[in-house]
């Protein structure tokens, strides 16, 4: 199996073409989406969080209030950090799981934090999502509601540009041009379906 890991800045359209990818039949995982596993009222890493940053970080019925620490974190680069020690192992464990269970040639690991977490180890290549900033500014308020000044915080406490690409092993320009998306998606398909197939002679 080969694993791609997915990863770009906030806004840079990594759900553009992880679903341009998903409708050619390549699973993917996000690693969004297994950490919201993870913190539904019941699972340890939950009850792990209420114990690190208090009990009013969740809500009246025992879920994780994440607008509370969502400011709590942001604000806070130590509490960032203790908030990665509790979930990162938990989603190292969980995405290894998933794609032990497939049986397609390659997957995406989407991991929107690669840079950061150093989770490079989970996957064979590294698939960077590329927009200009202003673009992404632009997408984030919109998407999100938010202010410019929220995202710019938001886009600030993430790696640079510089670092993401760095990791590259093949990028995807997503300035505005859905065709050529398309059509970039349709290359790196058959790139990739290449290299599984050379991996497993």
């Amino acid at each position: 199996m080969l694993v791609i890991g997915l990863t770009g800045g906030i806004g840079s359209g990594k759900t553009a073409v992880s679903d341009r990818f998903a409708r050619r039949g390549i699973p993917v995982i996000d690693t969004d989406l297994l950490a919201r596993e993870l913190v539904e009222p019941g699972q340890p890493a939950l009850a792990d969080i209420a114990a690190e940053f208090g009990p009013d970080c969740l809500d009246d019925e025992g879920r994780l209030h994440r607008a509370r620490l969502r400011e709590r974190v942001f604000a806070d680069p130590a509490g960032r950090r203790r908030l990665e020690a509790i979930l990162h192992p938990c989603i190292r464990v969980l995405a290894r799981e998933r794609i032990a269970r497939l049986t397609t040639p390659y997957c995406l690991l989407v991991i929107p934090l690669l840079a950061e977490t150093g989770m490079t180890d989970l996957v064979d290549r590294v698939l960077v999502v590329d927009a200009p900033e202003a673009e992404r500014i632009r997408r984030v308020m919109a998407r999100d509601r938010i202010d410019e000044t929220q995202a710019r915080r938001i886009l600030a406490a993430q790696a640079d540009r510089d670092q993401r690409l760095a990791l590259a092993d093949e990028i995807v320009e997503n300035a505005s041009d859905l065709a050529a998306l398309d059509h970039r998606v349709a290359t790196l398909h058959r790139h990739y379906s290449t290299l599984a197939a050379t991996r497993a002679c």
